[in-house]
């Protein structure tokens, strides 16, 4: 089930508001594509923040880092997605996506 306009971001929030067809539409290209394998819940959530981390989104990286801790995913897993990304993506992006990954495991600082 698509999230509800509040649970989301700001420019999603929009889209979903106006153009609901659309918002539910792509809700369910999620989760068709989610089902469309055999990767469990957990190995889903890390490797939409990879990708996230690769296609330099910081509001996608915030969503899925939040939404993998509330599955349970450890604060230092998130962390290990980021300097994973050090050899491939390159050190500048690697940190970035650290910076990303703590604005949400550690918003105090």
């Amino acid at each position: 089930m698509a999230e509800k306009p509040e649970n989301l971001p700001s420019g999603a929030a929009e889209v979903a508001r106006s153009y609901p067809e659309v918002w539910e539409a792509y809700a369910k290209l999620g989760q068709a594509c989610a089902e469309a394998g055999p990767l469990d819940g957990r190995t889903l959530r890390l490797v939409k923040l990879a990708l996230a981390v690769g296609a330099s989104s910081e509001g996608a990286v915030h969503s899925h880092a939040r939404r993998a801790v509330a599955e349970g995913v450890s604060r230092e897993e998130l962390r290990q997605v980021a300097l994973l990304a050090i050899p491939t993506l390159g050190f500048p992006q690697g940190v970035k996506a650290l910076t990303w990954i703590e604005d949400i495991t550690d918003p105090h600082g």
